[in-house]
């Protein structure tokens, strides 16, 4: 059945503000004295002044701090007394952590927080802050490439695109996003930066800026994608929107740009409805990327739809496109064709 949301009766048109978090028991760092913190804030500044991504400079300095917490509790506090065999212990450190709820920090968490301090040393050597790079050697944890968790069919997503009631108005917005993730392949986080002057409905485009790597791209968008978000722009967009300076394309019932995590969390209550019980915004972008190879489009246009920099990353689609190999496994499997033989010979001898 549909997701619905509340009548229009109970919805306010003004600006909805998160409560802020109460700062009355935090606790200060115990290691923010730490000489270290020094080096990590002119990496910090560095960083952003060679133009890298704020998510990847802030992302970084998170990583950076939290090893300084544990150099902290060890009592180092200069670069020059990290070796190579203090960040190896760091990262056995790192594979016995445990999360609250007791589980192990995946592959990818530990190279997450380990990629930050390869920069980080780097960095010091060529400032001549350390002698040498004591991370140039460190051997990261092997990521295992897998395959997406969630495949859905053509018919899956028809069922989830059809979930939102297209007779309230955001139900149209609902839609209009559902169909720009399939269409696209866009990331959760590209779509909640979208503008009115990104989507190009006449030319059936997509601009796509600062995605991934600070990178943007020139997509395009199907049809019936525009059908809806030009349906969304002319009837709803206007009654949410609460300032007329704001030029995100999709708004939340409170006439804001959506956040990412509430992005997902709308996607995800319609693919539940649906029936898919894993997945959010992502599963679209698997979705596309899948369809299309099915349908006979050439990997490296995937790639460019994807906004990969390895044509690796994409290739990992190519073993999803189940497809083609079903066509050919029950055209050619020797015991498809014994098992047709003998009852065409069955049928012979009853016959007779």
């Amino acid at each position: 059945m549909p997701v619905r949301h509340p009548p229009p009766a109970q919805r306010t048109k003004r600006a909805w503000c998160k409560p802020r978090a109460s700062t009355s028991n935090s606790r200060p760092d115990p290691a923010a004295a730490n000489p270290l913190h020094n080096y990590r804030r002119a990496f910090h500044e560095w960083a952003a002044a060679c133009g890298y991504s704020m998510t990847t400079v802030h992302t970084r300095d998170r990583s950076i701090t939290r090893f300084i917490r544990w150099c902290d509790e060890r009592g180092i506090t200069r670069p020059a007394d990290i070796s190579r065999a203090v960040l190896e212990r760091y990262q056995r450190h790192l594979f016995l952590s445990r999360k609250t709820d007791g589980a192990p920090l995946s592959l990818a968490t530990q190279q997450s927080l380990l990629n930050p301090l390869r920069a980080f040393f780097k960095w010091l050597a060529r400032e001549h802050h350390i002698l040498y790079n004591p991370a140039s050697e460190l051997i990261l944890p092997r990521q295992p490439r897998q395959l997406p968790k969630v495949l859905l069919s053509v018919q899956d997503v028809e069922a989830v695109l059809n979930e939102p009631d297209v007779s309230t108005a955001w139900g149209i917005r609902d839609r209009a996003i559902l169909e720009t993730l399939y269409s696209t392949g866009i990331r959760r986080m590209e779509l909640t930066r979208l503008t009115l002057y990104d989507v190009d409905l006449a030319q059936g485009t997509v601009m796509v800026r600062l995605g991934k790597g600070g990178k943007d791209r020139l997509i395009p968008i199907g049809r019936r994608a525009c059908a809806w978000v030009a349906r969304y722009v002319a009837e709803v967009r206007p009654e949410l929107a609460v300032r007329c300076d704001e030029l995100a394309l999709f708004l939340t019932d409170y006439g804001e740009a959506f956040q990412k995590n509430r992005l997902g969390d709308l996607v995800r209550r319609y693919l539940r409805h649906a029936g898919v019980s894993q997945g959010a915004c992502h599963v679209f972008r698997h979705a596309m990327a899948t369809h299309m190879l099915e349908n006979g489009a050439d990997i490296r246009f995937i790639q460019a739809m994807l906004g990969h920099s390895e044509l690796s990353t994409t290739q990992i689609y190519t073993q999803v496109s189940i497809g083609k190999l079903k066509e050919i496994h029950a055209a050619t499997h020797p015991a498809r064709l014994h098992k047709a033989d003998t009852g065409s010979a069955a049928d012979t001898a009853e016959a007779s």
